[in-house]
């Protein structure tokens, strides 16, 4: 009998999850606010990553703890967005004590999703503001961070399928960690419990031959630099984990990147993941970072498993019924 059972994300006390979008934009941005200031660590992988406040959560940073991390579209430009969410902790006392007042400390990454809907709409102060007052109604899907979401874009605009935002956490004892994606990369998404393309070029083929097929059409093709990407991605858990010990969960929780994208952590990728917690649960760091390896493994996949049709781009769920 296994040692642990899957829940819901929002099972994991200590955080709340919102989504706000802009649809006819096709992006929008997701927001995890701590209830009480978490210990976070980061963990980046890409080579084109878009981020704010990520010199703070290196382990030789003073900063301890985050008040909230947000999830993002609209590439740099989306890094608007996380000044709704400061304004919004601001107005409510939250953040770091100062002398003049508190100072919230919000993490973000955001995901270029510009080549879909409309590039001049993108997540702003607004939106921001709008995913706080949005938290405690999580969905995955076509929501949030994964509005505008795809994969696969490496075999040209004509192979490209939706991706959306996915989420998968399990609890083992009194220990939780959950894994939340919005899965947008260069790659395809792999279900890796079949070997098979799940959403992306060749969907349906043997990982193995689609590999190949993969390297031939990059061979073949070409690699398009304009066509931008990154999977982002937060950890949570309630292990009562040190900074440094949160960004070695985070980099073990590429490992399920690995398996479930491919190809993964390309220089046209950002690939950043945050693991964030509320420490509360004596825990041994190597467990929790494979149960977040396995738990984002998952989470890829219910991006994709999630997707609907949208923007020109067939996702599996409107396929499938």
């Amino acid at each position: 009998m296994k040692g642990w059972k899957e829940i819901d994300i929002t099972e994991i006390e200590g955080f709340r999850i919102g989504n706000a979008e802009y649809p006819e934009g096709g992006t929008g941005c997701t927001v995890i606010l701590a209830d009480r200031a978490a210990r976070t660590g980061l963990d980046i992988r890409g080579g084109a990553p878009a981020s704010r406040e990520a010199a703070l959560l290196d382990p030789l940073a003073d900063n301890e703890a985050v008040n909230a991390v947000l999830l993002s579209g609209g590439s740099a430009f989306g890094l608007e967005a996380s000044i709704g969410v400061v304004r919004y902790l601001e107005e409510r006392g939250i953040g770091f004590p100062t002398g003049s007042g508190v100072v919230p400390i919000v993490c973000e990454s955001c995901l270029f999703d510009l080549a879909v809907g409309d590039a001049s709409v993108r997540p702003d102060k607004a939106l921001g503001y709008q995913a706080c007052l949005n938290a405690g109604n999580f969905k995955q899907g076509n929501y949030g961070a994964g509005t505008g979401a795809s994969c696969g874009k490496f075999a040209g605009p004509e192979h490209i399928m939706k991706s959306g935002l996915g989420a998968f956490a399990l609890q083992a004892g009194d220990l939780k960690v959950g894994a939340l994606i919005a899965a947008n990369p260069f790659g395809a998404i792999i279900d890796w419990k079949t070997g098979t393309v799940a959403a992306g070029p060749h969907a349906g083929k043997p990982v193995r031959e689609a590999a190949e097929l993969i390297m031939d059409d990059i061979v073949e093709i070409g690699v398009n630099p304009f066509q931008k990407n990154t999977a982002i991605a937060v950890v949570l858990t309630n292990a009562d984990l040190s900074k440094a010990h949160l960004c070695k969960v985070a980099a073990m929780a590429h490992d399920g990147y690995a398996r479930s994208i491919c190809p993964a952590h390309t220089m046209y990728d950002g690939d950043s993941i945050h693991a964030m917690t509320t420490g509360t649960v004596p825990a041994d760091v190597t467990a929790v970072g494979i149960l977040a390896s396995y738990a984002m493994s998952e989470a890829i996949l219910n991006a994709a498993r999630n997707a609907e049709s949208a923007y020109g781009l067939r996702g599996i769920k409107s396929i499938s019924g």
